[in-house]
């Protein structure tokens, strides 16, 4: 350990410390904010609603993993739910990449998978994403609820987003840890709300019991 720079030791401290400041300003001001994102989402997908995730670069790989947990599972076994990473699908992207522009890679695919009462979320470090905005913009005209994981605020995507959670740190890297985090703290709710009781929403949640009640369509298998 003495033979290693002190330097490289010194760069992992502060690495760690970052992480740790910004994981105290998560616990400290967004808890509540994952807990009622997780009850909307207990009453939405079980009702036939979906998730769509988007992000770009290690953004597009968080998106990814959050949709994996909920078609898959998180801690305890229950039934799968609907949920896509957009960025995942490949020839779709590259086709409208290639005829509509790189802006428009997510908000054409909105268009076509979601519907009134789904959830979009998009992930962001900087906020500035062209093409996560425009999806924004879609989803909200579509009638889709946009959530939104990005660095420190002000941003694009926060004034896009219906709500936003927004990690205060200055390091990319930092703030992608903390979405890790905040991902699996989502999983963790929407599955304790599942548990109480799939029709069940907290005050505030936005589900059936909100105010801004949405229209839910059940697909069909």
């Amino acid at each position: 350990m003495d033979d290693f720079p002190l330097a490289a030791r010194d760069a992992a401290r502060r690495h760690c410390q970052a992480l740790e400041d910004a994981l105290g300003g998560l616990r400290r001001d967004h808890l509540d904010r994952l807990a009622r994102w997780g009850a909307r989402l207990a009453v939405v997908l079980p009702a036939g609603g979906r998730l769509l995730a988007a992000g770009n670069g290690g953004s597009a790989a968080q998106a990814q993993h959050l949709t994996a947990e909920l078609v898959g599972r998180y801690r305890r076994e229950r039934p799968a739910y609907s949920a896509i990473s957009l960025h995942a699908e490949t020839s779709s992207l590259t086709a409208v990449g290639n005829d509509y522009g790189f802006d428009q890679v997510y908000a054409r695919q909105v268009a076509a998978h979601g519907r009134p009462g789904d959830v979009l979320m998009l992930l962001s470090t900087s906020g500035r994403s062209a093409n996560l905005i425009a999806a924004a913009a879609t989803a909200r005209a579509a009638g889709i609820r946009v959530w939104a994981l990005t660095g420190p605020s002000p941003n694009p995507l926060v004034d896009a987003a219906h709500e936003s959670l927004c990690v205060d740190a200055r390091a990319t890297a930092t703030v992608q840890e903390a979405h890790l985090v905040a991902v699996h703290v989502l999983c963790e709710c929407f599955d304790t709300a599942l548990e109480e009781g799939p029709l069940r929403s907290a005050p505030g949640a936005g589900g059936v019991a909100g105010a801004d009640r949405v229209a839910v369509h059940r697909r069909m298998p």
